[in-house]
């Protein structure tokens, strides 16, 4: 069962009123449809007897009425089921657009360092996407939560005609049924539910790595190679789902016996005409299967207990913002024992694998130091992020990019960018050329991962958007990658001004040596730890 702090509505940030409407509209059309089922049978019933007493009884009988009564339930039913289909998913999709917007702010928030949430970006969108998705189906069953006790009410006040034993026979029936089918849904899902959604996390993981290399895998022919690590992962999800698909099907079945059971049941004990026990019989039914919306619905929570928890636990984090950054003094940055005053220009340098990226991250405030760095005297470690980021900005090696256009991905670099600010940027970027030459200028859209742009191109729109956070550090992960020779020179000397200019300091990693003339101290990665 659902811990009262994971309760779907709670988490979703939805009142329980917002879902009155839904919840009026889903009983109206539970209680036409076992009206309709329990009309209709003792219409036929009452007919069949009419008309085997012969032609008197068959003129007597009055059929207008229940035919009329017939067509007004099942318009009721169809009008309540829409109204109830409409508002429930009205009310589920926008608490979810709210409650993704607030839990992505959330993420935005923390401090990838130190914050025991799992922020990977598998994790986080396995978290926005799947385990909210399931939240919103929760969400949209509530209503008919609702509906399964006015069934079970309406039922049993049906059952009253047919007699004392018959009616507590269907009572005890109907109260078992939650507490049965919720003991076997807590014993066959469970454990599937939770290795499916683990699986699905892991296996979203390993994809989104292998997505961002997809360019390298399709170029050295690495696709089998790839297919085959994902396999296994695709394999043991499958396994998981398929265990749940079968526990769910295993339950159906159970419910469909259980109706049946119950329908026999008060066949034997009822103790009134024909026609009556046609309606409370039929009326069973249709109350057995709304109140298999109980069973279905704590099928649902116990395969999504450990999706909710992650929501829950996502949802407590901390969601102040940082205020924006302001104009911070210069800080001396210490790499190993040597120390280095503001506007310094330093090269990393050290063979793959070193370290050298994960010393630019822990600088940026990304990740934790692998090797002792401190800034002011103070360990890299004990400063905040919002410390570190006021120091320094970073292009890292993989640039990633916004879905949008030039002038928004240069936008999240400060507050307040003019249009001749973005220019002077990428005119030392060595991209104002290219952006100039496009009819749509600094409105050019870029796609998914930066769109037609080139990798040496999306690096070089990176580093425009670092430079123009103007801060007293820039730390350049291979800045040049992707560059013909010519282009490179350029861009290390339009660099070289704009430092000169601006005073601005730099922390350098790069394998190809032009762009190693920047700096003036070299720092060998490996004599710091």
């Amino acid at each position: 069962m659902i811990a009262p702090r994971q309760n779907p509505l709670a988490i979703a940030g939805l009142a329980r009123g917002r879902l009155l409407v839904a919840s009026l509209c889903a009983a109206f059309a539970t209680i036409a449809a076992i009206g309709l089922l329990g009309v209709s049978g003792w219409f036929l019933t009452a007919a069949a007897l009419a008309g085997a007493a012969g032609t008197v009884a068959v003129g007597a009988f009055n059929y207008l009425i229940p035919s009329a009564l017939i067509r007004l339930l099942a318009i009721v039913r169809t009008v309540a089921r829409y109204g109830e289909r409409l508002l429930s998913h009205k009310v589920a999709l926008e608490g979810m657009a709210a409650l993704r917007g607030s839990l992505f702010d959330k993420l935005a928030a923390q401090d990838s360092r130190s914050t025991k949430v799992d922020t990977s970006p598998g994790e986080a969108s396995n978290r926005l996407i799947d385990d909210v998705a399931a939240l919103e189906d929760l969400v949209i069953r509530e209503p008919a939560r609702h509906a399964a006790l006015v069934s079970a009410a309406v039922s049993l006040g049906a059952a009253v005609f047919a007699g004392i034993p018959a009616l507590a026979f269907l009572a005890l029936m109907l109260a078992a049924l939650p507490l049965l089918f919720g003991t076997v849904s807590h014993v066959l899902t469970q454990a599937p539910a939770e290795a499916a959604a683990e699986a699905l996390g892991d296996l979203r993981r390993h994809y989104i790595e292998l997505a961002a290399s997809r360019a390298e895998i399709a170029t050295y022919g690495l696709a089998d190679q790839a297919m085959a690590e994902l396999e296994p992962r695709v394999a043991r999800l499958d396994h998981a789902r398929a265990r749940l698909f079968r526990a769910e099907a295993l339950q159906g079945g159970l419910l469909t016996l259980y109706g049946a059971f119950a329908m026999a049941g008060v066949l034997l004990l009822a103790q009134a005409s024909a026609p009556i026990v046609a309606l409370v019989m039929l009326a069973t039914a249709s109350a057995v299967e709304a109140m298999g919306g109980f069973a279905r619905s704590l099928l649902r929570r116990a395969s999504l207990d450990a999706g909710l928890r992650r929501i829950a636990a996502l949802d407590a984090l901390d969601p102040t913002l940082p205020e924006p950054l302001t104009a911070q003094q210069a800080a001396t940055i210490t790499l190993g024992a040597r120390s280095f005053a503001p506007g310094s220009r330093v090269a990393l340098t050290g063979p793959s694998g070193s370290g050298k990226t994960r010393a630019l991250l822990a600088l940026a405030g990304m990740q934790g130091p692998a090797v002792p760095l401190a800034i002011d005297g103070i360990d890299a470690s004990a400063c905040t992020a919002r410390q570190l980021s006021a120091q320094f900005a970073l292009s890292p090696q993989d640039a990633p990019l916004l879905i949008g256009t030039v002038a928004d991905n240069l936008r999240l670099a400060r507050t307040g960018l003019t249009e001749a600010e973005m220019w002077d940027a990428l005119d030392a970027a060595q991209l104002k050329d290219r952006i100039s030459r496009s009819e749509a200028g600094l409105d050019t859209l870029l796609g998914e991962g930066g769109g037609t742009f080139s990798g040496g191109e999306r690096k070089r729109l990176s580093l425009a958007r670092a430079l123009l956070a103007r801060r007293p550090w820039l730390l350049l992960d291979e800045p040049s990658e992707g560059l013909d020779a010519r282009t490179e020179a350029a861009l290390v000397q339009s660099l070289g001004a704009w430092l000169e200019r601006t005073g601005t300091g730099l922390v350098l990693v790069s394998h190809r040596p032009a762009p190693l003339a920047l700096c003036k101290e070299r720092v060998e990665i490996g004599a710091l730890t």
